[in-house]
């Protein structure tokens, strides 16, 4: 690892010097210019424009000379540190802008090779010394920063979108009017400021027409919240760890950093719009996380309007007072933030739910109906999982089972749909929707009640109607075994190197097939490998490929596109080792982990060359499939950070014997928190090489094998 970080800067310091050949080329005839009748420019004029160039040029020259012999003739002993602390003892000359960037460059090199030095080797004592000038050098530089946007977040935490701008905005259905409100401290006072208000008899929500003409709103990029999510779970961490210490202050200070962090995440997660409407035609949008809040509010909405028959104004002093009885409402809902949360509060649940949908009762008349499933995951609610539409019936017998992942999750919800195939058959109520929501419920996850390993019958109740599900938990600590099968003459759970040995082909004909069947009627699927497939279909695509079977493509055929998917992901699943391989794993969790983006590129680069033929070959032909998938996002709303997300732990996620979890429970890292930050890491690994434009090849055989037929 140490040799690629300097490999890394060895090519960096390679372009920087071509850059000032570049520049001290034309110097040498402008200097002797300068003493003629007609100089170009005066001897000043070059001063300034080549300031310090040939000092730097000499510097970076003699830094460059001695660092690539070391790295050619590499061994674990060999030194460099007196190379670079000869660099950072000359940074007094890196004054401009560029040089002052590479400054930082050479900071964050430093940081990763003392991260791979061992403390008894002898370069440590001298990698310290350097990063220690070159850290104080950067500190004497005062740079203006752009201080981020402060924002606060309370319950229900909605957001509103006006003038691209996004704003932390309660909102508060109080019995005659929706106020909308800041909510902030000054000093130790609690202060509130009305935005607006709609008395609840004027307000009434967005017809359809102008639904569908409402224009896009800007919503936070994936990785922003990837990284929230990182750094909410190492600072979990830390506080683990300071329990452990006794170290109380050091914890208020943590837990004070982790609820602004959880807080940040809850107001930047929302993406789903809820519209409104005055009687002048004025609409406020606000984005929340789930279908099932934005049912929550309308019905509150709905119940209070009810009570309401009269519309009203309100004179300034009328209103103050309105907002200021805001502070008593603030109790009624919980943030879902650790800081409200008992030390002895269940963390939520880590692995996988089975899900079986069985039936619903209860309905009036016959229509065409289907079921979502959301759980909760850091705070807020993701789509999970959607039933087959059963048709003209009044008791669906849906019986679809469903694998869900669980990150922390402690509730499950459950919503009821009428498909309307006639948008004209909508009301103006509903029409922010495109099918109407027959009834919504919830079940909490308790720990102690699936533990069990047996299936647990539930009856969920939801406006009249009952929804009949089995559940059985499987927690991560079991979910995650890779075993191997048994049976070595089918496909799953067997080498990759045996299945394509004897199929003689490059890429295994489950992978090429499933690829196949979902460019071809997939690609434009809401959710596709997000959304689960149904867990009957898919066993029974993984039986007939371990058959062999010749009408596997004629199944596929038959199927819901989404099983299709799921049998591709549980293939890489069941892989007895990841494709990535247990060996090269811990490098990957390394390389990805380095700052400095050219030796992250050469390591990332060369341990993915290094990798197996057929695990090399198939990742990059299931690579150039997921791009293909991203680039039609604005359809499938599926980005390569989000398949990164669905397939990074799939790849990567190496056999239990090598994981890096802790199995010893009196560790103070959390067993769970270990997990996500793991899993957070493989997502990174494979976002990288998604976010790549091309990956070069060691030859030419591998890049025409690598859309090879063969089978």
């Amino acid at each position: 690892m140490r040799k690629w970080v300097l490999s890394g800067i060895l090519a960096s310091e390679e372009t920087y010097l071509s850059h000032l050949e570049a520049l001290l080329l034309p110097m040498k005839p402008l200097k002797a210019a300068a003493t003629t009748s007609q100089p170009v420019l005066t001897q000043q004029q070059i001063e300034t424009i080549f300031f310090k160039v040939p000092e730097l040029y000499e510097i970076h020259k003699e830094f460059y000379d001695g660092l690539f012999p070391r790295v050619q003739q590499w061994s674990h002993h060999q030194c460099v540190g007196d190379l670079f602390q000869k660099l950072v003892i000359s940074y007094k000359f890196s004054l401009l802008y560029k040089p002052v960037d590479r400054v930082t460059r050479s900071t964050l090199v430093l940081h990763d090779l003392l991260k791979h030095t061992p403390v008894n080797h002898p370069d440590h004592s001298l990698l310290q010394d350097a990063l220690r000038i070159s850290q104080n050098f950067l500190s004497s530089i005062n740079e203006e920063i752009t201080p981020r946007r402060q924002s606060m977040t309370v319950k229900k935490g909605e957001v509103s979108v006006s003038l691209n701008y996004c704003k932390s905005k309660p909102v508060t259905p109080l019995p005659t009017v929706f106020l909308c409100y800041y909510f902030f401290s000054v000093r130790k006072s609690q202060q509130y400021d009305c935005k607006w208000y709609i008395p609840l008899a004027d307000l009434t929500f967005h017809t359809l027409d102008e639904s569908e003409n409402a224009p896009n709103f800007p919503l936070v990029p994936d990785e922003e919240l990837d990284a929230m999510k990182i750094k909410i779970s190492q600072m979990k961490n830390e506080i683990q760890r300071e329990k452990a210490n006794k170290g109380s202050k050091v914890i208020e200070r943590l837990k004070k950093k982790l609820s602004e962090q959880e807080s940040m995440l809850l107001l930047m997660s929302p993406n789903m719009a809820f519209r409104v409407h005055n009687r002048h035609g004025k609409s406020y949008v606000f984005l929340i996380s789930s279908d099932y809040e934005r049912a929550e509010w309308r019905e509150i909405i709905r119940e209070q309007q009810k009570k309401c028959f009269k519309s009203f104004s309100l004179t300034s002093l009328e209103l103050q007072m309105l907002t200021n009885s805001c502070v008593k409402l603030q109790t009624v809902h919980n943030i879902p933030l650790t800081i409200n949360k008992e030390d002895d509060e269940s963390p939520g649940l880590y692995g996988f739910l089975n899900v079986i949908v069985h039936s619903a009762t209860g309905l009036k008349q016959t229509s065409n109906l289907y079921c979502t499933l959301e759980v909760d995951s850091f705070g807020y609610f993701v789509n999970k999982a959607k039933t087959r539409v059963y048709r003209d019936t009044t008791e669906p017998n849906w019986n679809e089972e469903f694998e869900i992942e669980l990150e922390g999750s402690q509730t499950l919800r459950i919503l009821c749909y009428e498909k309307c195939y006639n948008k004209t058959k909508l009301t103006k109520d509903d029409a922010e929707i495109t099918d109407k929501i027959m009834g919504k419920g919830q079940i909490q996850l308790e720990p102690q009640a699936l533990q069990d390993k047996d299936w647990q019958r539930t009856v969920i109740a939801m406006n009249g109607i009952e929804v009949k599900l089995s559940m059985k938990f499987t927690s991560r600590e079991f979910s995650l075994k890779r075993m191997p099968s048994r049976k070595q003459t089918g496909v799953f759970g067997v080498k990759i190197a045996i299945v394509t040995k004897r199929e003689r082909s490059k890429v295994p004909y489950i992978v090429r097939q499933c690829v196949e069947e979902i460019e071809r009627r997939g690609m434009e699927e809401v959710g596709i490998y997000r959304v689960s497939g149904v867990a009957t279909d898919i066993q029974a695509l993984k039986a007939a490929f371990d058959a062999n079977n010749k009408d596997v493509s004629i199944m596929m055929s038959e199927m819901d596109v989404n099983a299709i998917a799921g049998t591709l992901k549980l293939y890489f699943r069941e892989l007895p080792a990841p494709l990535f391989t247990d060996e090269f794993y811990p490098n990957f969790a390394e390389g990805i982990a380095l700052s400095d983006p050219v030796a992250k590129e050469s390591c990332m680069l060369n341990l993915l060359l290094s990798l197996p033929e057929p695990n090399l070959i198939t990742f990059l032909f299931l690579l150039d499939h997921l791009k293909r998938i991203a680039e039609k996002e604005h359809i499938n709303k599926m980005s390569l950070h989000n398949l990164a997300t669905v397939f990074g732990p799939t790849l990567l996620r190496p056999s239990e014997k090598d994981s890096k979890i802790p199995t010893n429970p009196t560790q103070p890292i959390t067993m769970a928190d270990s997990w996500s930050l793991e899993v957070m890491s493989q997502v990174q690994v494979l976002l990288y090489f998604l976010q790549l434009e091309t990956i070069p090849t060691p030859d030419s055989k591998r890049q025409s094998i690598l859309f090879s037929t063969e089978v």
